[in-house]
């Protein structure tokens, strides 16, 4: 039986972690069927992470991490059961992405600079203002030969390599910071003590007929499971509910 993930974050700083990993998926995704026709969804994506690290502190909290990472990492390798060839190649790629990002110049800003994508995301901002007939230099770009508009894509998410790659090695050691263990609550309804905790992460059978919404912050969370409703949109699950849980 496969289940549903859901992840919810209890802070903002994990918030934009899980928002951007989702965003950069998205471009990702486009380059992988056709960009022509998916152009949309691949600059929306593009802006997205754009505002999000112009925002926020995102180099910042990421090299913190990766500090911090590093330090867990030399930790661990005094564990006589420790895979010393996965430590070692993880502590690598930790340093070296801690010291690319800690570089001023971070490669990303070269994007602020590009004015074919300026042009393009002072339209993206305007709902429904990326009609081709208001962007006839964006008509023209899809209308060059296909490799030479997925190469220019790739140039551009090569820029927020050092980004993308510093947030999935952060993502993927908090996400492995717990195990996943059976939860059975009598009325749909589920809360606990969130002290220490910054990621709650869910899994439900998608054989069943809810899905869960979190609420939360560090100091306590609570999950409630909902059905769709054809009338309200959705309502209260009150049935006893299965399901898997794992507090990072």
């Amino acid at each position: 039986m496969t289940a549903i993930l859901y992840e919810h974050p209890l802070n903002e700083r994990i918030r934009n972690y899980l928002k951007l990993e989702q965003l950069f998926a998205q471009a990702t995704d486009c380059l992988h069927y056709n960009i022509i026709t998916s152009h949309s969804v691949f600059f929306n994506a593009l802006f997205a992470i754009l505002d999000t690290l112009e925002r926020n502190d995102i180099r910042g909290d990421l090299i913190k991490d990766l500090e911090k990472l590093e330090q867990n990492l030399v930790i661990w390798s005094q564990n006589p059961d420790i895979d010393n060839a996965a430590l070692e190649n993880n502590l690598q790629k930790t340093v070296e992405l801690s010291s690319k990002l800690k570089v001023h110049n971070a490669q990303w800003l070269q994007l602020k600079s590009d004015k074919f994508l300026t042009g393009l995301k002072q339209r993206f901002v305007i709902q429904g203002g990326s009609s081709l007939f208001d962007l006839p230099q964006l008509q023209f770009w899809l209308n060059q030969p296909s490799t030479e508009v997925e190469a220019q894509c790739r140039h551009w998410l090569s820029l927020l390599e050092q980004i993308n790659a510093a947030l999935s090695l952060n993502l993927m050691f908090l996400r492995q910071r717990a195990a996943f263990e059976e939860i059975t609550t009598e009325s749909g309804f589920y809360q606990d003590n969130g002290e220490g905790l910054i990621l709650i992460r869910i899994k439900v059978a998608d054989n069943l007929p809810f899905y869960p919404t979190i609420s939360g912050n560090r100091f306590r969370y609570s999950i409630r499971f909902m059905m769709p409703c054809n009338e309200a949109g959705r309502k209260y699950s009150k049935q006893a509910t299965k399901f898997q849980l794992a507090r990072c």
